[in-house]
């Protein structure tokens, strides 16, 4: 392995040239402070200890950071020689943002269990108080990633997978390029090392030519633009190694990946990107559907840039980037750019408003991890709410980042959940306007509340726009659910009670009461919120204490062979019963098209299950007949359990069919395999036609393996 260069306190202070003398100061008290604390300390490498931390600070550099960021990238490990060091002599800002490094290192990550998706919700969740600690957390990692050929193999792999499932994922929402590329590169480095290897070679056999087409691409495309008085820079860009890999991954052949040749152009302002953009096209012919406007719609960790790809000397295929120098800045850094100092006569001030308004976006998942929502629906609202953005101020001039065609519903949970919950009415830019009025970028929005208003209307969640604002009037109404349901089945149980002559008190002892969590598996409270809700009936929890006498299964066997009435209920036709609780068992999920068959439970009714469902094998003397009733246009929960190679993006490919067939996908559970992955899908769909037709589709994926219904 190359050995890196040896990082110095001197090299880290070149490189902070913006910092006044005070906080150079700092920092140089920092690092006397933790050479001290890592004193005599050696890593795996048989460096000292304090190499680590002075490169993790050096790697920061290139982010412009604050001082504080410098001075906790310098201890960031201090607790883990001391847990009771006293950090006195370093600002509150300081000591915070080495507990919330400290905090990050601790967590355990179980890839194999979990989709990075969710993973990033719990990472970002602990962290979003301050960005800061995720930079510091990422160039940590770097520089381990960097030492990593010195641990064992597993450990290597391990680490491998956790960055490119857990951190490079993080890096791209901020928008963090560089250190996302090389984090990629390396993961794939101990990850797939003769994959790697094998790429490395390839680009260094063709090195040569490559460099000498892109420099005369470059000689060319820069003639044009000075003929044409356009200021600019134009560099030859390297692809990753990890890029490279995904493309050939997909199937491509290394000599179809024609953007190896590849030119970034950097001018001065926005209108001069479009510009040089036609010079380009009118003197190269421009591949179609290759050209993309990053800065007309930015993406969402705010990189802009115009791509396309050219036929230009030789007739080779060069992708070519153009993108303002401010532009650059961003898409190498990401969110930490705005950590930068711009100069405001002989001060240096953060540029505090810009950062805050992008931190918004952290805010919202940290929320939104707070309100009952599946992966799917979080990542599904994520993309709705960062297609567009518009920004919208308080009457105090704060700044709030909303989705395009939000309202002020979404504002005032933006703000706060006891102002959405409060909210009696709303004032745009000194108008009053309705609450699912479209706000526009740069509104000045005043909520009205009322301290007695009785809470948010249930039509509020049609009108809003984020799955935050959505979700938290969701919880709102839950949680009268829950009081209502508590207080109507508490009320259920205990006229069950007197009518039986039970006292209370005897009904009531502690005894009694740990039978009942026993046969339950929940407390009083939950039994209640049950009973309220009609999952279970007084009779069952009564039952559950004094055992059945003549039972409600009982009476209903009883009339099931006395007479032959058919009636409907909710969907369902059962044979010889006036009226009883039917549910669709959740163990086989039956659906319109399945042969099914009735179960008589204790106490909760009839469960409807597909007549092949293994859990009814042996209980011939409960069941009775039911059949489909009027089911159209109705939509049934069911299981499927699709088992794929471990190819990327079949998970993509699978809920795009499903969206296309306008079948609902509710959750997704995947399950990593030593050589394939199971997808255990919840979706919604009309009958066993449908599913049928959509299992086929499915099967069709070149990854799939097998498709099949699922049965707990």
């Amino acid at each position: 392995m190359t050995k890196q260069k040896k990082i110095t306190l001197d090299d880290l202070i070149n490189k902070l040239t913006y910092l006044n003398d005070s906080e150079v100061e700092l920092i140089n008290k920092a690092y006397d402070f933790a050479s001290k604390v890592y004193f005599g300390s050696k890593r795996l490498t048989g460096d000292n200890y304090i190499d680590h931390p002075l490169n993790v600070a050096y790697i920061l550099t290139d982010l412009t950071p604050d001082v504080e960021t410098i001075c906790a990238a310098l201890l960031h490990d201090v607790y883990e020689f001391d847990q009771n060091i006293d950090l006195s002599m370093f600002s509150k800002n300081i000591v915070k943002l080495i507990e919330g490094v400290e905090k990050l290192k601790k967590l355990n990550f179980d890839i194999s269990t979990e989709s990075s998706i969710a993973m990033q919700r719990k990472i970002l969740v602990g962290l979003t108080d301050d960005v800061r600690v995720i930079i510091i957390r990422l160039a940590e990692h770097l520089h381990d990633m960097r030492t990593l050929w010195v641990v064992s193999e597993s450990e290597q792999k391990r680490m491998a997978n956790e960055t490119t499932s857990v951190l490079t994922p993080i890096a791209h929402r901020l928008g963090m390029n560089k250190i996302k590329g090389e984090l990629e590169d390396l993961a794939l480095r101990y990850s797939k090392p003769d994959v790697y290897f094998s790429i490395v070679d390839k680009l260094n056999q063709t090195k040569q030519e490559r460099d000498k087409d892109v420099q005369e691409m470059i000689n060319e495309v820069s003639r044009i633009l000075n003929e044409n008085g356009i200021k600019h820079q134009i560099k030859g860009r390297s692809k990753s190694i990890y890029s490279i890999y995904k493309k050939l991954d997909k199937g491509k052949k290394f000599s179809e990946i024609y953007d190896l040749l590849a030119l970034r152009v950097f001018v001065d302002k926005e209108t001069e990107c479009y510009q040089a953009l036609g010079l380009i096209h009118s003197a190269f012919k421009p591949m179609p559907k290759r050209f993309k406007d990053y800065i007309a719609n930015p993406k969402t960790n705010m990189y802009q840039s115009l791509h396309t790809t050219v036929f230009g000397v030789y007739d080779h295929l060069y992708e070519i980037q153009i993108r303002t120098y401010e532009m650059d800045e961003v898409a190498e850094r990401g969110i930490a750019a705005h950590f930068s100092y711009k100069e405001q006569g002989s001060s240096k001030v953060a540029n505090k408003n810009e950062m805050e308004s992008k931190l918004q976006f952290f805010r919202s998942i940290m929320e939104l991890n707070n309100e009952e929502t599946t992966d799917e629906e979080f990542v599904t609202s994520l993309k709705d709410e960062f297609n567009s953005t518009i920004y919208v101020f308080t009457p105090r001039g704060d700044v709030i980042e909303l989705p395009s065609g939000a309202t002020p519903i979404d504002f005032a949970y933006k703000v706060h959940s006891g102002v959405g919950d409060k909210m009696v009415g709303a004032i745009v830019n000194d108008v009053m306007v309705p609450l699912d009025y479209e706000l526009k970028n740069e509104d000045v929005v005043k909520i009205n509340t009322n301290n007695n208003s009785k809470g948010p209307s249930l039509e509020w969640i049609n009108m809003a726009k984020t799955a935050q604002a959505k979700g938290k009037i969701k919880a709102f109404f839950n949680r009268l659910d829950k009081e209502e349901y508590l207080k109507k089945g508490e009320d259920l149980l205990n006229k069950e009670l007197h009518k039986k002559k039970i006292a209370y008190n005897e009904f009531y002892k502690e005894s009694n009461i740990e039978k009942l969590n026993r046969a339950f598996k929940m407390d009083l409270n939950e039994i209640y919120i049950a009973i309220g809700g009609s999952r279970i009936t007084p009779i069952a929890v009564i039952n559950a204490i004094y055992g059945e006498a003549e039972s409600k299964e009982d009476i209903l066997l009883k009339k099931v062979t006395a007479t032959n009435k058919n009636i409907i209920k909710k969907d369902i036709v059962v044979d010889g019963v006036d009226e009883i609780k039917l549910k669709l068992s959740s163990c086989c999920k039956p659906i319109p098209g399945d042969p099914i068959v009735g179960y008589i439970t204790k106490g909760y009714g009839i469960s409807v299950h597909r007549m092949n469902c293994p859990n009814i094998d042996d209980v011939n003397e409960r069941i009775i007949s039911v059949n489909w009733g009027d089911v159209e246009g109705k939509k049934y929960s069911t299981t499927l359990l699709i088992k794929t190679e471990k190819k990327d993006n079949v998970l993509l490919d699978i809920v795009s069919k499903a969206s296309n067939n306008n079948i609902n996908v509710e959750t997704i559970n995947t399950y990593n395999n030593e050589d394939d992955i199971l997808f255990e899908l919840t979706i919604l769909v009309e009958n066993t036609e449908r599913l049928d037709k959509f299992m086929s589709i499915v099967k069709s994926i070149p990854a799939c393996i097998s498709v099949e219904r699922g049965i707990m």
